[in-house]
């Protein structure tokens, strides 16, 4: 009979062990443990996020910081080619160190643009109009062109590394039949 009682008395034991003192502090502090490596988990899952953030920051600013002054050079640019534009081949002879410095400044905009990422976008007459790179700034029906085509090019336009900086500005046909 000793036998039957043994069993007996253990799982009479269980039921006393929740009513035994301490029994509710020490739930408490499990659910307390809980709380806190939850707590934890997320405040480590949130420090791994802020730094994933903050290297995909550095990484743009790193690419694309030189924006703002790369749009603010593009002035530049333009006024001077067309001042190179403007000299021409009449005036080559008269001026030849002027027009020289003017295209060896202009070559080293280019180079300095290049380096940082800058890449222009030079849509040539014939091309096909594409309204992620090209601003139109007219259209006009002309002659033995194809509507949605290119006829001319006022400005050039430029790209940052994968994004736009400014649209190159052109003339579209609209042509209805060519």
């Amino acid at each position: 009979m000793a036998e039957d009682q043994a069993p007996r008395d253990e799982m009479a034991e269980a039921p006393e062990l929740a009513q035994a003192p301490g029994f509710g502090e020490l739930e408490a502090l499990r659910a307390e443990r809980d709380e806190l490596r939850d707590k934890f988990m997320r405040a480590l899952a949130d420090a791994e996020n802020s730094r994933k953030r903050a290297e995909r920051d550095r990484r743009e600013a790193e690419q694309y910081g030189g924006t703002r002054l790369a749009r603010d050079l593009l002035p530049v640019y333009d006024n001077l080619s067309r001042a190179l534009d403007a000299a021409g081949d009449e005036h080559g002879a008269v001026a030849a160190a002027l027009i020289e410095g003017v295209e060896l400044t202009l070559r080293e905009l280019r180079n300095v643009m290049t380096k940082h990422g800058v890449q222009p976008i030079t849509p040539k007459v014939g091309d096909v109009f594409d309204p992620q790179h090209h601003q139109a700034m007219f259209e006009a029906p002309v002659p033995g062109t194809k509507a949605g085509h290119i006829i001319q090019v006022m400005t050039e336009g430029f790209m940052i590394h994968d994004r736009l900086l400014r649209p190159a500005q052109v003339g579209v046909s609209s042509n209805t039949g060519a």
